[in-house]
Formats: C-alpha cells, sequence, structure tokens
C-alpha cells in the first residue's frame, strides 16, 4: 500500500502557507518540500520542520516528488509549469494559470507535449455548498437562472510586492469570481460593463483600484455581478447568491466568523482529488481551458475600466 501523495510546493508566501497549513490536515497528501528563494521566508519554514530549497530545480533535482504544488508570484506561472512538466510531474497551478490568456494557452500545450496533468487551483469548486448550488442550477430546481452575484471582498490590500506581480484587481481577485459563474451556470460571459472606485489608497498601486464593480452577461441572457474590494475590516468575505423562478440562495463562503476555515478545507480537498487524477484517476478541477476563458473576461473588464495588468510587460 502506497503512503501519502508528495507534494513539492513551489512559493512559500502568503498562499503557499495557506496550502501549508490546510494539507497539514491531510493524510492522503503531504508537501515535503519548498522551493523558495527569499531567505527570510525559507528560514521560517525550516524553523516549521520543512525541507526548503533555494530553487525549484535543486527541489527538482533532489527528486521523491509525485507531483508540484505552484504558489509562485502570477508572472511567474508560465515559466514554473513549463520547468515542472520538462520534468514530468504533474501540476497544480495557482488561478490564474499566468497574467493573460496566452500564458495559460502556452501552458496548456507544455503540459500536453509533455503528457503532464495540469489542474489550475480555482478551489471554490470543491466548496461542498457551491458544489450543491452547482447541481440545483443543473437539474433544474431553482428554475430559470435571472441573476447571480459574487463578491470578493479581502480584509486589507496586498502589499506591492505580490500587487505588483498580480496583475491587478480583476486578473488577481476577479478570475475567481469569473470561473465560479461559468462553473456555476455553465454560461459564457458576453457583454460586460465596470464602475471601478477612482483611486487607490496606496499611491505606489499605479494601474490599480482597491474595488471594482461589474455586470455581465450570460449565454442565456440572464446577468451577473461581480463586486469586488480590498477593504472588509475583520476578515475577508466571499459569496454567491442566485437568484432563479423556483428559488433563491445565498452561499456564504467566507465571513469574518468563519475565519479561514472553509478555505482550508476546499484546498485539501482540492489537493487530494488532484493526486486522485495524478494516480490516474478522473479530473475534478478546473482546467487549462477554464483558465482562458477566465483571463479573457478578466482583461476585457480591466479594459472596460481603464486598468493596467500588473506585472505584464
Amino acid at each position: 500500500m502506497r503512503g501519502p501523495f508528495r507534494i513539492g510546493l513551489v512559493g512559500g508566501g502568503r498562499m503557499g502557507r495557506t496550502h501549508i497549513r490546510a494539507l497539514d490536515a491531510s493524510s492522503s497528501v503531504r508537501i515535503v518540500a519548498v522551493a523558495e528563494p527569499f531567505e527570510v521566508t525559507a528560514d521560517k519554514l525550516r524553523e516549521s520542520g520543512h525541507t526548503v530549497y533555494p530553487s525549484l530545480s535543486a527541489m527538482l533535482e533532489k527528486g521523491g516528488l509525485d507531483g508540484v504544488l505552484v504558489a509562485a508570484p502570477t508572472d511567474q506561472h508560465l515559466g514554473v509549469v513549463g520547468q515542472i512538466a520538462a520534468a514530468g510531474l504533474p501540476i497544480l497551478c495557482e488561478k490564474p494559470c499566468g497574467l493573460n490568456a496566452a500564458d495559460a494557452r502556452e501552458a496548456g500545450n507544455i503540459v500536453s507535449r509533455h503528457g503532464v496533468p495540469l489542474q489550475v487551483a480555482y478551489w471554490r469548486r470543491f466548496v461542498p455548498a457551491l458544489q450543491d448550488l452547482r447541481r440545483r442550477i443543473a437539474t433544474g430546481e431553482m428554475g430559470t437562472l435571472h441573476f447571480i452575484i459574487c463578491a470578493q471582498w479581502d480584509e486589507v490590500p496586498p502589499g506591492m510586492s505580490f500587487r505588483a506581480h498580480s496583475g491587478g484587481i480583476f486578473v488577481d481577485m476577479g478570475v475567481h469570481e469569473v470561473d465560479q459563474i461559468r462553473w456555476l451556470t455553465a454560461q459564457e460571459i458576453g457583454h460586460v460593463s465596470v464602475s471601478r472606485f477612482p483611486t487607490v489608497e496606496d499611491p505606489q498601486a499605479v494601474g490599480d483600484v482597491d474595488s471594482a464593480q461589474a455586470l455581465l452577461t450570460l449565454g442565456d441572457g440572464s446577468s451577473a455581478l461581480v463586486s469586488l474590494g480590498r477593504f472588509h475590516p475583520g476578515g475577508d468575505l466571499v459569496s454567491a447568491e442566485v437568484y432563479g423562478s423556483r428559488g433563491h440562495e445565498r452561499v456564504d463562503v467566507l465571513l469574518p466568523a468563519f475565519g479561514e476555515g472553509p478555505q482550508l478545507e476546499a484546498l485539501l480537498r482540492q489537493a487530494e482529488a488532484f493526486a486522485r487524477w495524478a494516480l490516474g484517476g478522473v479530473p475534478e478541477g478546473a482546467t487549462t481551458e477554464d483558465a482562458i476563458a477566465a483571463l479573457v473576461v478578466a482583461h476585457q473588464l480591466s479594459d472596460a475600466a481603464g486598468l493596467s495588468v500588473l506585472g505584464q510587460g
């Protein structure tokens, strides 16, 4: 009987450490190595008992991995995916799998050439309440879909060291809502319009904003509202609300009162699904095609808002 699925983690920053906390609760998947070039972060991880390498190359050369989880900055996703694919290892890449659709498309081409699985880490697909809501929409239990609202408000804005490589509010945050809407409704997104807050509180965040709202028209004529913001004192908020002709439902995925527990549970379920796929099971998560679709709409929203894509070019 085989032991836990051994994962190498690329990036020990905020999201990488969140994955570490999530997978601490798993008996079937385990982070056994971390590639982290920044010494301060690497030292903290070593103090916590983790095996840390100064580069992805060094971690891959050591071997002993069944798959790799990418939590590097967004503008490094494509290069990191290429290096891991060349080593023949399955990949779970944090969203959005590149700064633009061309990056995500090339990532898909690379893994196809090397014959390795690549799952994009849209973790909300593994939230049980959202999975049930998706089922109810698909079976017609909610009736005709009229309107969906997806909101994501972070507790505080990220630091510039992250923000400068993130793509900005729509590529960093909005791709989650776009993917969630496509996944929940099985509809593609057509026309978009945007209202954005005019400024940021951090004057260094040139080309970005601290909040933005977008109205999307879906393929069947229904509408979706995306609400994004970087100031929700007390803790992060993530919610989805659906209005149908036979029902209405709101799912609070994250609220300050919940802490990070629901996200950690979903990240754990996501990693375990990835391991099952890598070991010969069926894919359960988002694909590069999903990543491409989300990034196309995120760029449409950025363009409509007159925003830069931070880290690109």
